[in-house]
């Protein structure tokens, strides 16, 4: 046997032609008159004007700072850590004043609220204006 020699099983069902007298007469199931009850009609959902506003909307290609950044003020530093100590993501982590984000080690960024009082090594990390004033005015 050939594939040009298969025959189907069963015969195609033929559609059924409404609006043509007999069974499906006069409306055909469309009601009466209206935009509906044309031929050819195409309606377009409502959403579909809101859906494609959204890209516009404000923030839609940026993400918040803070998601990218875990913070972490001087005063905690100054509690936690000895004099000498270096300050980085991993001890952050370690010391348990930074979470992970999405699984990874956070960028940190110092800001300057809080005394320290320490001499610290600070490596990796980002500092606010504040935070650097504070940690280069310590002798």
């Amino acid at each position: 046997m050939q594939l040009h020699q298969l025959k189907p099983k069963h015969k195609n069902k033929s559609r059924k032609r409404i609006g043509r007298g007999g069974k499906r007469g006069s409306y055909s199931g469309k009601g009466i008159k209206g935009q509906k009850s044309r031929a050819g009609v195409i309606t377009h959902p409502v959403i579909r004007e809101l859906i494609k506003k959204y890209p516009k909307l404000r923030g839609y290609r940026f993400k918040n700072v803070s998601d990218r950044y875990a913070v972490v003020n001087m005063g905690v530093l100054d509690k936690f850590f000895k004099k000498d100590e270096t300050v980085n993501p991993e001890s952050l982590l370690k010391k348990g004043l930074v979470r992970k984000i999405k699984g990874k080690t956070p960028k940190i960024k110092i800001l300057g609220a809080g005394e320290l009082k320490k001499k610290l090594v600070i490596e990796n990390c980002e500092l606010s204006k504040s935070a650097k004033e504070k940690i280069e005015g310590i002798k």
